[in-house]
């Protein structure tokens, strides 16, 4: 039986339980609830410090009590894959208490051929899903012995991909004690980035920079995978978990042709780690959204 450790604690966010419960406390005071109670959340998941605050505006939407089980799923930063991976973790560490892996649909997604497993040191090197667990831990935390959760690493998707990930998760979407984290930072934007989108029209970078996440964003609100495939090809934004979202798209765009449901997201926050003045600053962009179905 292996326990993925909390490998980013104490660098990422601080591994002092009181510092850190009062911290993510604080943000979620000072957001609102107002696209809730969520069945899905697009949150970033770089550090603290940078994007805490925002990543507050999707976890308020959540309504624990009716939280059975959350699925996480975040892109592959430093590994290698061309579908999705799962944890053979039992355990995750967080600052506040252990979080348990559903082992039994773990079971289900490899059984259907199109998961692998991964290796105990490449998930605890990955910090796209484990930068969730905190935010989890604490909303969850007068719930903590009734929910289960399911890691899952994303690679680099084709289309026809994300469409399949999209109809093998889409029974878990519709069942509504099942919450899906969606793990995505926005534009990541300078030459260390290689990606330095600059559109003169504005008289500053950072302007440009929110022109095309917002434009993506508008795309991604309006639930459609090719709008939002269209949008990447005519822009080439470096949004990290695009494939991520991909797969939420595909499976929203599959629940509404399976049932009469009507999903609505709607981005409720959107913050920048520096703002970039020229062409020689960098900056990597956030953005908090929450995915209600009625």
């Amino acid at each position: 039986m292996s326990y993925r450790k909390a490998t980013h604690a104490g660098s990422w966010y601080t591994d002092f339980v009181g510092e850190l419960s009062n911290q993510l406390a604080s943000w979620l005071q000072k957001a609102d609830f107002i696209h809730g109670p969520a069945r899905a959340i697009i949150t970033p998941h770089a550090g603290y410090r940078y994007c805490g605050a925002c990543a507050a505006y999707a976890y308020k939407q959540v309504g624990p009590a009716a939280v059975k089980r959350i699925f996480i799923l975040g892109p592959s930063h430093h590994f290698s894959l061309s579908g999705c991976a799962l944890t053979t973790t039992i355990k995750c560490k967080t600052p506040f208490y252990d979080l348990i892996v559903d082992t039994q649909v773990n079971n289900e997604l490899h059984a259907t051929g199109h998961f692998e497993w991964l290796a105990l040191d490449v998930d605890e090197k990955e910090h796209s899903v484990e930068m969730q667990f905190p935010y989890i831990a604490k909303i969850m935390e007068n719930y903590k012995d009734q929910f289960t959760i399911v890691p899952i690493l994303v690679g680099t998707l084709s289309q026809d991909r994300q469409l399949r990930y999209g109809r093998l998760l889409l029974k878990y979407l519709k069942d509504p004690q099942n919450l899906f984290v969606i793990s995505s930072d926005f534009c990541h934007w300078g030459s260390q980035f290689r990606y330095t989108y600059y559109d003169t029209s504005y008289t500053y970078v950072y302007e440009s920079i929110e022109h095309v996440d917002r434009t993506g964003m508008n795309a991604i609100e309006n639930l459609g995978p090719a709008e939002f495939t269209d949008y990447l090809k005519k822009y080439g934004n470096t949004i990290c978990g695009r494939h991520v979202i991909g797969i939420l798209l595909n499976m929203v765009q599959l629940l509404i042709e399976d049932t009469k449901k009507r999903p609505n997201l709607k981005f409720l926050k959107y913050a920048q780690s520096n703002q970039c003045l020229s062409t020689s600053d960098s900056s990597v962009s956030y953005a908090a959204a929450a995915l209600t179905i009625q």
